[in-house]
């Protein structure tokens, strides 16, 4: 009988949002049989941790230093830009430091790492150029390697060269992958679009929204519309807030709620976004949860879901979650919510950046209960089509055997 390969699959993602997620219900249902796991995280916490309950985990820091912020530190300092070359020097002593002291100890302990696992494909979770230590780590033991895209990227010069160490990628959706053929020259033999698949068993339309409304004091008259992502710039929040300050007036009882946890390197962000809802008289409208673990119950107790990312998402867990729970749902009209979503029909999509756009969608869903229960069960049936976890597990597993036999 044929030993199980072993993939090791490494996440370096800013926090812990839909790709960590979607990584964990892969890991969790992949064939024990064929395939031995171990996953590696750049970040830990109680939720990294809880991975070592399905899989081998081991938690390599990549961050000793705060590159980025430091960058937000010395960005905004105007008086550099007068000398000139200052800025130059600062921003390459900043990415050398990057280099030294987080890049260099990440790549080592994950050689050494892949190396005393015996890993036979290595599946790197995010994007080439934050996976690049992965991707090399491939190099060096010559083994083939699985980059799973979720982003669009700029086509720089560097960005190429990171695309362009990956054995196969695996982008998550069309437009994804029409944009890493056009932007970045990745030949269409080397892609398989999978879309993500979510345990959807678990996701139960029935569940009870009725503890997360009463623990943020909303009542049955209120009309709790959810933005639902990590606090960071590209989702959206200033928008939502822009859509919040024109609808307050306008919809009784309206409660707009910001939902999803801070990554560390965005709570400046948090505290902007704070004063601006202080500063605009929001306060009885708008409601921060932070993260929230039970997020079938936070779906049922919103009476509308949002995306609002501002750059084209790839395929957003927030647009599968809720799609599966069959809630009404308004997405950005670009990205992978367009993809995904069939406008007034499977939900309602907004002009993408435009808090006019995203007002007048959530006024649409306001008016109308029944279009709200219509579309939303349109939607459950479509998601339970398109994102069963055995489906996304099939296809994963399929590549992982394509590259290994070709490896031999």
């Amino acid at each position: 009988m044929t030993a199980p390969k072993r993939i090791l699959y490494v996440e370096n993602g800013i926090g812990y949002g839909g790709a960590i997620i979607c990584l964990r219900h892969l890991v969790r249902n992949l064939d024990r049989s064929q395939f031995t796991p171990m996953v590696v995280t750049g970040r830990t916490g109680p939720q990294y941790e809880e991975i070592a309950q399905e899989a081998l985990w081991k938690h390599i820091p990549d961050r000793h230093i705060d590159i980025v912020g430091l960058h937000h530190k010395l960005d905004p300092i105007k008086w550099i830009d007068s000398i000139p070359g200052l800025r130059f020097i600062t921003n390459q002593l900043l990415a050398r430091a990057d280099d030294l002291f987080n890049f260099l100890p990440f790549f080592i302990n994950l050689l050494w790492t892949a190396w005393r696992f015996k890993a036979d494909l290595i599946h790197a979770n995010n994007e080439p150029l934050c996976n690049r230590a992965a991707l090399l780590v491939g190099k060096l033991l010559k083994i083939p390697t699985v980059c799973h895209v979720r982003g669009n990227q700029d086509g720089t010069s560097l960005m190429k060269w990171a695309y362009s160490l990956p054995t196969h990628f695996t982008p998550v959706s069309q437009w994804v992958s029409s944009a890493i053929q056009s932007k970045l020259n990745v030949p269409e033999n080397k892609i398989t679009v999978i879309y993500d698949g979510l345990e959807l068993d678990g996701l139960d339309p029935d569940t009870d929204g009725t503890l997360f409304r009463k623990q943020y004091n909303l009542t049955d008259k209120d009309f709790a519309v959810g933005l639902v992502g990590l606090l960071i710039p590209w989702k959206g929040q200033e928008i939502f807030l822009d859509a919040a300050r024109a609808l307050k007036d306008k919809i009784p009882n309206l409660k707009m709620l910001i939902v999803g946890g801070i990554p560390d390197d965005c709570v400046p962000y948090e505290k902007m976004l704070k004063e601006r809802v202080k500063n605009e008289g929001l306060e009885s409208t708008i409601i921060f949860t932070g993260h929230v673990t039970d997020m079938p119950a936070a779906y049922n107790g919103l009476d509308v879901v949002v995306s609002a990312s501002t750059s084209p998402e790839p395929l957003g867990t927030v647009v599968i979650e809720s799609m599966a729970l069959g809630r009404p749902l308004i997405g950005p009209d670009h990205g992978g919510a367009a993809e995904m979503m069939d406008h007034e029909k499977t939900g309602l999509l907004f002009k993408a950046k435009s808090s006019e756009s995203l007002a007048e969608a959530i006024g649409n869903f306001h008016q109308s209960k029944e279009k709200r229960e219509q579309l939303g069960q349109a939607a459950r049936e479509h998601a339970l089509r398109t994102f069963a976890v055995e489906t996304h597990v099939t296809q994963m597993q399929a590549v992982y055997n394509s590259l290994l036999v070709n490896s031999k």
